[in-house]
C-alpha cells in the first residue's frame, strides 16, 4: 500500500474531533501485518487522537476521531444512546425494493471473526432503503442503529441480498462480463471482479457537537466504489 497523508483523508475538522474518509484496505486499529493504521496516523497528526468507533479494513468512508479524552467521552456517549446517525452504501446481489426494511436479529460473533443470526447473540438492529436498481444488483442505504460485527452485511444475507463480493456471507463477485452486454475479454487474460473488495461504503455520519450543535459528514466514493457504480448505471 502507498504512504497515505493522513491531512488529505479529513473531511472536517474542529478543536475535538476529526472526520476521515477511510481508504480501504486500511485498518482503524493495530494490525501485525500492517506498517500503518487509521490510529496510528491520527496520533501522528494529534496526540491525544483516540478513535471512537470502528470499520472493518475493506470498508471505506466516514470515521469519527476524537482530539482529547472529554471529545472522546462525548461521543462515546452518543453511540451509547444510539443517537448516531450512519448510513452506508452498498451494492448487492440481486433487484431488491427495499423501503425503510427493518431487520432485528440478534447477532453472535464466533471466535474467528465471523457472525451469524442467532436468537443467543446480540440484538442488531438496521434499516435498509433501496436507492437505484440496476438489471442484477441493487445500491442499498443501511442505517445501523446498533453497532455489531460485520452487522449490515450479515442482515443483507439473511434478506437474500448479499453484499457483492462478499464471499464470506454469500456475495458474489462483480464482473463487468456480467453487465455489459458486448464484452470482449482480451485472449489469455482472466477477469478480474469490478471490486476486489466488499462493495461497502460508510457514506455518511450525523453527530451532536460539544456545543449541542448538529454535524453532517458525508464521505466521496474511493475510486473503486465509484468505477463499480459508473459501469452499473452505464449498463442499466
Amino acid at each position: 500500500m502507498k504512504k497515505i497523508v493522513f491531512k488529505d483523508l479529513i473531511l472536517f475538522e474542529n478543536d475535538d474531533f476529526i472526520v476521515v474518509n477511510k481508504p480501504p484496505y486500511l485498518s482503524t486499529l493495530d494490525d501485525r501485518h500492517e506498517a500503518q493504521n487509521i490510529l496510528h496516523l491520527a496520533k501522528q497528526y494529534t496526540p491525544d487522537a483516540q478513535v471512537c468507533h470502528r470499520l472493518d479494513k475493506e470498508t471505506s468512508g466516514c470515521l469519527v476521531i476524537a482530539k482529547h479524552p472529554d471529545a472522546y467521552r462525548h461521543m462515546a456517549m452518543q453511540f451509547e444512546d444510539r443517537s448516531v446517525h450512519k448510513v452506508y452504501h452498498a451494492v448487492v446481489d440481486g433487484i431488491h425494493e427495499f423501503r425503510q426494511t427493518m431487520v432485528d436479529r440478534n447477532l453472535l460473533a464466533n471466535n474467528k471473526g465471523i457472525s451469524k443470526v442467532s436468537p443467543e447473540g446480540k440484538p442488531a438492529l438496521t434499516y435498509f432503503d433501496t436507492l437505484r436498481t440496476y438489471f442484477h444488483h441493487s445500491l442499498i442505504a443501511c442505517n445501523p442503529i446498533t453497532g455489531r460485527m460485520h452487522q449490515i452485511r450479515v442482515h443483507l444475507s439473511y434478506l437474500g441480498a448479499p453484499i457483492c463480493g462478499d464471499e464470506l456471507y454469500g456475495g458474489k463477485p462483480l464482473y463487468l462480463s456480467k453487465i455489459k452486454r458486448k464484452f470482449n475479454l482480451k485472449k489469455g487474460t482472466e477477469e478480474e471482479p469490478l471490486m476486489q473488495r466488499v462493495s461497502l461504503h460508510a457514506h455518511s455520519i450525523r453527530f451532536t457537537l460539544m456545543d449541542g450543535g448538529m454535524q453532517v459528514v458525508e464521505a466521496p466514493y474511493p475510486k473503486d466504489f465509484a468505477v463499480l457504480v459508473k459501469q452499473l448505471e452505464k449498463n442499466r
